[in-house]
């Protein structure tokens, strides 16, 4: 009897062969009104679920879900899936935290030189039959401050330093001893030794806020910043308070705090570019990133220990 998985993704349709062809019954549910229906028709079914961080999986899904042994997250974050209710009820959840890296990385500097040279305003202005002159920064020979040099942060820097020769400085809960980069001590310190300041820290309450009013100052108005981690990790209000008052030079988000809802006043800014949230999505990062699910699922129903777990904290007894 093959195992049914869940999955919640709505971008992924075209790779999901991958899984079936693995011997595993796929049921689709990408919307809210059919993922409840699917929990409700065939909750008693369903051992595995493939999700990703903002769709999560909640503890009254969890609870509803009596077969359930694994959730698999695409890509690096987990943070709306309960892990406190998985750990409780002994369920593996896995990650594909690195596998979308290059994507990821492409558009940090894609958005970084979107706004930097002032691409969307360039290339509005031409279409409107005008043709201005500005005058706007380079990236050679830049400060490149990286908040978080995981799988992705190592990629951007890589790109900056070699592609773009720019100097690299990061800050991450413990200094690496396998780079070169220059280490700061803390958020605030990365930004005031900053020209360019890019977030690709995971989500969660650990850096939740670590962008701030501070930060943003230390970062100061010739500054910039690039955020494709999640909105949680900057202080919104704040942003849009360094934007409006042009206490910093501008920001290009991928990532907002209430997707897919974007606070009117980032629209309404000039110095902003705004994605919804796409930084991951690419032919090869979605093949890649079910494939590592695919990969998952056939170690753990084998008995084996799955390539990328999620820590769990201590169930509550």
């Amino acid at each position: 009897m093959p195992a049914t998985v869940l999955v919640l993704v709505e971008t992924i349709n075209d790779y999901l062969p991958i899984i079936e062809s693995n011997g595993f019954h796929v049921i689709l549910a990408p919307t809210p009104a059919e993922r409840s229906q699917a929990i409700k028709s065939h909750g008693a079914q369903i051992q595995a679920v493939l999700t990703r961080g903002p769709l999560g999986l909640h503890a009254d899904e969890i609870a509803a879900l009596p077969l359930l042994q694994i959730i698999c997250v695409i890509g690096a974050g987990y943070e709306q899936v309960d892990l406190q209710a998985a750990s409780n009820r002994g369920i593996v959840v896995t990650n594909g935290a690195g596998v979308n890296a290059p994507s990821v990385a492409d558009h940090a500097m894609a958005l970084l030189l979107s706004m930097v040279r002032d691409i969307p305003r360039a290339d509005a202005a031409v279409r409107r039959s005008e043709w201005p002159k500005v005058m706007r920064p380079s990236l050679a020979g830049k400060q490149l401050g990286i908040l978080g040099l995981g799988a992705v942060g190592l990629a951007i820097a890589r790109r900056a330093a070699l592609g773009f020769d720019m100097q690299v400085s990061y800050h991450s809960r413990q200094p690496r001893n396998d780079v070169d980069y220059t280490y700061c001590a803390t958020p605030v310190e990365l930004a005031r030794n900053s020209d360019f300041l890019v977030i690709a820290t995971p989500g969660g309450p650990g850096t939740r806020h670590l962008i701030d009013r501070q930060a943003l100052d230390a970062l100061g108005p010739n500054g910039f910043v690039v955020n494709i981690a999640r909105g949680s990790v900057i202080v919104t209000a704040d942003l849009i308070s360094a934007l409006e008052q042009r206490r910093i030079g501008g920001a290009a988000l991928d990532v907002f705090d209430d997707e897919p809802n974007v606070p009117d006043a980032l629209k309404r800014l000039s110095n902003t570019v705004l994605t919804p949230h796409v930084a991951g999505l690419s032919p090869e990062a979605a093949h890649d990133t079910v494939q590592r699910v695919a990969d998952n699922l056939l170690e753990y129903f084998a008995g084996r220990p799955v390539l990328t777990p999620v820590a769990l904290p201590a169930p509550e007894k």
